[in-house]
């Protein structure tokens, strides 16, 4: 299976998206503590200095050389604005899915959106997936608003596919292949 290159990718003017390092693992356990970053993910609570310390450095090293997934910090001004990270990966049907959060002092401002569009076409065009999808509840009015503008076409949903500390959800699911057009920045 192959590996996810560890890679540097900058989006708009001021994003750069970096894997992440142990020196993010502050900045993580501060901005997963924001209720409704934690409303949609399922994340051990208490989240720890030392849990996300092995998040930045283990498990996101270990998920890229596996060729399992990866992890990106997105940052913005020197500061971690979020992340994306994918999951699902099949190298061999050239699909996998992306998930992603925006720390609460970044959201509204269209980084996650550039981002998102950053990283999707570098899969595309650069390591040649042929799709590239979301899962969103359909109650998270802000990631569904980000799959939008960030050209993905919505499908259809999941029932039940999904899980919060709230319980089961739907979730809706987006694509975004070779053939879509992505705009301009």
């Amino acid at each position: 299976m192959p590996s996810f290159p560890e890679i540097v990718l900058s989006a708009e003017d001021d994003l750069v998206l970096t894997p992440l390092n142990r020196d993010d693992a502050p900045a993580l356990v501060a901005a997963v503590q924001d209720a409704e970053l934690r409303r949609w993910l399922p994340l051990p609570s208490p989240y720890t200095r030392e849990l996300a310390a092995s998040w930045c450095t283990e498990v996101s090293t270990a998920m890229r050389e596996s060729g399992r997934g990866f992890v990106l910090g997105i940052r913005r001004d020197g500061s971690l604005a979020g992340s994306i990270d994918a999951k699902r990966v099949d190298w061999r049907s050239r699909t996998l899915e992306l998930s992603y959060w925006t720390a609460a002092a970044h959201r509204g401002q269209g980084v996650m959106t550039a981002a998102l569009r950053r990283v999707t076409a570098w899969l595309i065009e650069e390591l040649g997936f042929e799709r590239v999808e979301l899962r969103i509840s359909p109650d998270n009015a802000g990631s569904l608003g980000v799959a939008r503008s960030a050209s993905f076409i919505r499908e259809g949903v999941a029932r039940s596919a999904g899980f919060t500390d709230a319980g089961r959800t739907d979730l809706v699911i987006w694509s975004h292949i070779p053939a879509d057009r992505m705009p301009a920045e």
